[in-house]
């Protein structure tokens, strides 16, 4: 029997200078570098993976950095927001911080009675969101980063995507993936999937007359989802290839295995395995220190090494 999808597994976004991108998630967000690899489709190109002390699913925000590229626009058929949660305590912490790193804020909002909401965007123009909620501190956060232990980034709330319909993208998500809508509010609908709560929720916002996104440096790539195991992950292929979609074969990402589909709205969604995570090339203590290739790399990492900027981990400075 399946045990079904779980939550969010990861995030993946474009940005722009690979050292910019470094300073802000590390230096500013106070999030772990748990992962210096290489973008395994264009290896040219760094993949960097941010989270929690081991890279837990559901606390991975990862960024392919282009350099000086062209931009991308948001639009229709793609992830709009990324929420983080924080604790409730820290509202205060998290709006003085950020500004007093110039990064320009709005908020705390109230949203559906229960939340605070602080909005803001990183370096290349990603919308950003913390989240404040009441269970919040069950989550652990990066404990040896510069934002103090009790007021750490504690992973993710939700995901929220743009279409210009939802009803086929609600289709997918409540017939085939599992999804229940559990809130509806003028044009947004959020909808949660395993046990529920944060990092396991998705906000569609149906915008009819919405213009498409362009994808490019400063919009998300994809939305991955948990599976336990790569049984599951092939049961789950099955079942939206049976459903219709265009589903890829299964990848090897090295540190999960995964698969790749469009939502009816556009949305690049991505299937991934729980296991075996980011500690079978390096030690816990030494996650993202080191530039790390899959084995089918490592005979040309002198060539991939001199094409990638250098670049370094901020200092790590409590305030």
């Amino acid at each position: 029997m399946s045990q079904g999808i779980l939550g969010i597994h990861h995030i993946t976004a474009m940005a722009g200078v690979a050292q910019r991108n470094v300073d802000f998630y590390v230096g500013v967000l106070g999030l772990r570098m748990v992962k210096k690899t290489v973008n395994f489709d264009a290896p040219d190109v760094y993949h960097f993976y941010y989270g929690d002390k081991v890279g837990n699913p559901g606390t991975v925000f990862t960024f392919f950095p282009f350099g000086d590229g062209p931009r991308g626009s948001g639009g229709a058929g793609q992830a709009s927001v990324t929420s983080f949660s924080i604790r409730s305590e820290s509202v205060d912490y998290w709006v003085k911080r950020l500004k007093d790193h110039n990064v320009s804020v709005s908020g705390p909002t109230e949203r559906s009675g229960q939340t605070l909401v602080i909005s803001f965007r990183d370096p290349d123009g990603i919308a950003l969101e913390l989240v404040a909620h009441a269970g919040a501190a069950d989550r652990p956060g990066w404990q040896e980063g510069p934002v103090p232990s009790e007021h750490a980034i504690r992973g993710f709330y939700s995901v929220t995507i743009l279409v210009k319909n939802h009803r086929l993208t609600s289709s997918l998500l409540t017939e085939v993936m599992g999804f229940r809508l559990i809130e509806e509010d003028e044009g947004r609908y959020r909808y949660e999937i395993g046990n529920g709560g944060p990092g396991t929720m998705i906000d569609v916002i149906s915008q009819q007359d919405a213009r498409y996104g362009t994808q490019s440096i400063g919009t998300i790539h994809h939305i991955a989802w948990r599976v336990t195991n790569e049984d599951e992950l092939v049961h789950w292929q099955t079942k939206l290839m049976d459903a219709g979609m265009h589903v890829t074969e299964v990848k090897d990402r090295n540190y999960f295995k995964s698969v790749y589909f469009r939502e009816p709205g556009g949305v690049l969604f991505e299937l991934a395995t729980d296991p075996p995570g980011f500690a079978i090339d390096e030690s816990v203590e030494d996650l993202g220190a080191d530039l790390k290739l899959p084995d089918w790399f490592e005979s040309n990492r002198e060539a991939m090494e001199s094409q990638l900027p250098l670049i370094y981990l901020p200092v790590i400075a409590r305030s």
